[in-house]
């Protein structure tokens, strides 16, 4: 995993330790300013507990800006924990992490991120009420957020592609990187769209089996991001648009699932030097954390889906204005989102 470097110092770093439990992590705040920070929580194998930090506070980062973009009432945090050696009780450990989440008092809402799951965040909620991606309601948003984020991730592709190509997704290759929860709903959403697909996943039989589902091509986790296509969609961890894969690319559009998909900020001027349009990732894939606001805030799957549709049009905005302004369409997001976390007010029509 690439861990790209941060922005800005967050706010609050908390160090999670529970050895009975099995408990060792960080939270970590970074932005308070548009209100509670949220943002999930990352369960992962980490070399080092100074890793998983770094891994946190780019994550936390992102959330901000990712929730600011959004127009949620929200500020950004994430929280990682390590993943025990051996055996564990998974059970127990999320319920001392619900613990840590309550002493903070509602300054930050936990949900699902990679390596958690809906049983996780209901062991968290015996011990804290600052928790979503919980078990759906009948009508209201929860559950599984990774389908919103592969809808957001589509809309905003169609957008995109309209823009890039002059048309829609139908006919077009496009390259998926992962084909996880949010990965393989997107290949779904794209093959249904008439989109040719290759796919790639570091589970080989899981992409082996979406393919043979969905009659797509198959290439490596290493290779894919260098296959001549329409459109890649990196969907599996960050940092996947380094130097090297920028130069390699035969895309000409990027726009995929996963957070914070460029290794460094250069690379954003990187991708228009070459002519590569590049959908910022936190606008792109907001509609999980749209789906957990909306659980968190009691509101219904409609205003949830009405939400996640407007990632189309965002986007297309943002690639409009960096196209008439001479600019990437990253440094127009961060414009975009900064001034929405300065204007914290805004928040409250939401």
């Amino acid at each position: 995993m690439v861990v790209a470097a941060t922005r800005s110092v967050p706010e609050e770093c908390i160090r999670l330790e529970d050895p009975k439990a099995g408990l060792d992590g960080y939270i970590v705040i970074h932005s308070t300013a548009r209100g509670p920070a949220a943002g999930g929580c990352r369960f992962w194998t980490y070399d080092a507990p100074e890793a998983a930090l770094a891994d946190a506070m780019r994550l936390a980062e992102g959330m901000s800006y990712k929730n600011a973009s959004a127009e949620l009432p929200l500020g950004g945090g994430k929280s990682v924990i390590r993943r025990p050696a051996g055996d564990f009780d998974r059970k127990a450990l999320f319920e001392a992490f619900g613990e840590a989440v309550e002493r903070l008092g509602g300054r930050y809402v936990t949900a699902e991120d990679v390596g958690t799951t809906i049983a996780d965040m209901e062991a968290i909620a015996t011990n804290t009420r600052h928790v979503a991606g919980r078990t759906a309601r009948p009508g209201f948003a929860g559950g599984d957020p990774s389908p919103w984020t592969a809808l957001g991730v589509f809309e905003a592709m169609k957008a995109a592609a309209r823009l890039r190509f002059g048309g829609s997704l139908a006919g077009t290759t496009v390259a998926v990187q992962g084909v996880g929860s949010v990965g393989g709903r997107l290949a779904r959403l794209l093959a249904e769209e008439g989109a040719k697909l290759v796919l790639a996943d570091i589970d080989g039989a899981r992409a082996s089996a979406l393919a043979d589902e969905l009659g797509a091509q198959l290439a490596s986790i290493d290779t894919i991001a260098g296959i001549a296509c329409d459109v890649f969609a990196p969907c599996a961890l960050g940092g996947a648009l380094d130097a090297a894969t920028v130069a390699g690319l035969k895309a000409g559009l990027v726009c995929g699932a996963a957070n914070n998909q460029l290794a460094t900020p250069e690379m954003a001027q990187a991708l228009a030097a070459r002519s590569i349009l590049y959908a910022p990732d936190y606008v792109v894939n907001a509609g999980g954390i749209i789906n957990v606001a909306a659980e968190y805030l009691g509101e219904s799957e409609d205003q949830v889906r009405g939400r996640v549709l407007a990632i189309g049009p965002r986007t297309a905005g943002i690639l409009e204005m960096a196209e008439a302004e001479g600019l990437t369409s990253s440094a127009v997001a961060d414009r975009e989102a900064e001034a929405k976390m300065r204007r914290p007010e805004v928040a409250e029509t939401v």
